[in-house]
């Protein structure tokens, strides 16, 4: 049980900096999305006056999916758990009135992150934001996809390659965006375990600093750039313990397997988010308790970024009331509760401690089992993850039907009053809406420009020219994010889960 090492100073068990929330806060997001553009723009600014310091943007299904709003597989999931954007019509909308120069901006997007990033960096232009200015993250982890949420297109090695493309276009011209979020949040959400959160998060990044530098990236420059992202869930100590391991265990994978010397490039900075698995339709003000004790997890476990979930998201997308009490709990944590003032409240316990340790052997264990198995990918393709995780959430959910594991107001302490909250109610006409805009985008465009930046898109697939550059050149021409995607279909195919 080694304690002896200061906050700040490798392997950074105890922390990134010195002094932690002393120095700064963490940045309070909270991840926001519905409906149409300007609907959601319409949520950002409330945010932002609420006291926001960062914006999270959820996209919806057919934008993660590569699908405009009117493609037939779009109908009856446009606006729905995200906003919905087909072209830079609407994201110029979406960020109408925010400064993008002024505001960090977090986007979870994967599959089709490129060309959410080339939307991103066009509406900045029109702005006259210098493009080293532009602070925030693209989420860009499609492996994840692959093992537990489902929203991938194409191949993992083509994939792949559009994701080392985004590093170096960013690392020239990015210099302060971190160019992917590596998630075990979503690994959690399916069913794993803390253990098997850390060890396939890790397994991602490896394979993620591989392939980068297998395309010529420095992992020293890389590094410093690379985000993770996990999930906090209701088993206190443990969840603390967890984000230690995690840290510790990627500054000596940085160190010894990939020679990293640059410190920055050895830290594990990550946001998190709380549990949305873990809230429950019945009773539904419990979730604010259950969401608070997170928040306090991930704080004590040094998190760089937080977002914490609404009361009422079992049941629909968070109302403006739940959003603003999602953020104030934040606020009273960073304001009320003291904890920001000390470094590492936690160091030295020894549950904390011997729990810590426990996390990153075993993690590493289940990453030495990858590794023989050749890989990250070769897993993946293999099954072997997806069924790791698959095994997992049918126990748990055996722990629970069973009482075993108990869950307030759902398996005990139940009632039969029913949950009597409003829920955010979505415009019955904005998918109508949404598809109306994405054909006038279509009919109202210089058609020989957008072609001919879709044929040069198209080419550069086919090549190994870097993709970001003739993406950035089609959202521009005001080729739609459905159009986009197609083209690269067309080159590359559409992944089919080996598993389903």
């Amino acid at each position: 049980m080694a304690v002896a090492e200061f906050p700040g100073v490798f392997p950074y068990t105890r922390g990134i900096q010195p002094t932690m929330y002393r120095g700064r806060l963490w940045t309070m997001r909270q991840y926001a999305g519905f409906g149409t553009a300007a609907e959601s723009n319409a949520r950002y600014r409330y945010l932002l006056a609420q006291g926001v310091s960062g914006l999270s943007v959820a996209f919806d299904l057919p934008t993660q999916m590569g699908y405009d709003s009117d493609h037939p597989m779009a109908a009856g999931e446009v606006g729905r758990v995200g906003v919905a954007v087909d072209s830079l019509d609407d994201m110029a909308v979406l960020f109408d009135g925010i400064p993008l120069g002024q505001v960090s901006t977090s986007m979870t997007i994967n599959a089709t992150a490129i060309i959410l990033l080339a939307l991103y960096v066009a509406v900045a232009r029109r702005q006259g934001v210098p493009l080293d200015q532009l602070a925030g993250t693209i989420q860009n982890d499609i492996l994840k996809e692959y093992v537990a949420r489902g929203t991938y297109i194409y191949p993992p090695r083509h994939s792949m390659r559009i994701i080392t493309d985004i590093f170096a276009w960013c690392e020239r011209e990015l210099p302060n965006w971190n160019t992917i979020s590596i998630s075990g949040y979503h690994i959690r959400e399916a069913g794993s375990t803390a253990v098997q959160e850390v060890a396939f998060t890790i397994a991602n990044a490896i394979a993620y600093v591989d392939a980068a530098q297998r395309a010529g990236l420095n992992p020293n420059q890389l590094g410093q750039r690379l985000s993770f992202f996990f999930a906090a869930h209701n088993d206190f100590i443990e969840e603390i313990a967890k984000f230690r391991a995690a840290r510790r265990l990627w500054a000596l994978v940085m160190r010894d397997r990939f020679g990293v010397t640059h410190p920055r490039a050895r830290q594990l900075r990550f946001h998190t988010q709380t549990g949305g698995s873990t809230l429950t339709a019945q009773q539904p003000d419990t979730n604010i308790i259950r969401v608070a004790i997170q928040a306090l997890a991930a704080v004590l476990g040094g998190t760089q970024s937080l977002h914490c979930n609404g009361r009422d998201e079992a049941l629909a997308l968070p109302t403006e009331d739940a959003a603003r009490l999602a953020l104030r709990t934040q606020q009273v944590i960073a304001t009320e509760t003291g904890i920001a003032n000390t470094v590492d409240p936690v160091g030295g316990s020894w549950a904390i401690e011997q729990r810590t340790d426990e996390i990153e052997s075993e993690a590493r264990a289940l990453i030495a089992t990858i590794e023989a198995a050749g890989g990250t990918l070769a897993a993946i393709e293999a099954g072997y993850i997806q069924r790791q995780i698959q095994d997992a959430a049918y126990a748990a959910q055996q722990r629970i039907d069973s009482g075993e594991s108990v869950v307030v107001g759902l398996n005990r302490f139940t009632t039969d009053e029913q949950a009597g909250i409003d829920v955010l109610a979505l415009d019955p006409g904005s998918e109508q809406h949404q598809a109306d805009a994405v054909r006038r985008v279509r009919r109202d465009r210089d058609a020989s420009t957008c072609a001919a930046a879709l044929e040069a898109l198209e080419r550069a697939a086919h090549g190994t020219d870097n993709l970001v550059p003739v993406v950035l050149q089609a959202v521009e021409a005001r080729a739609t994010l459905g159009e986009i995607s197609d083209r690269l279909r067309a080159v590359y195919g559409e992944h089919q889960d080996r598993l389903a």
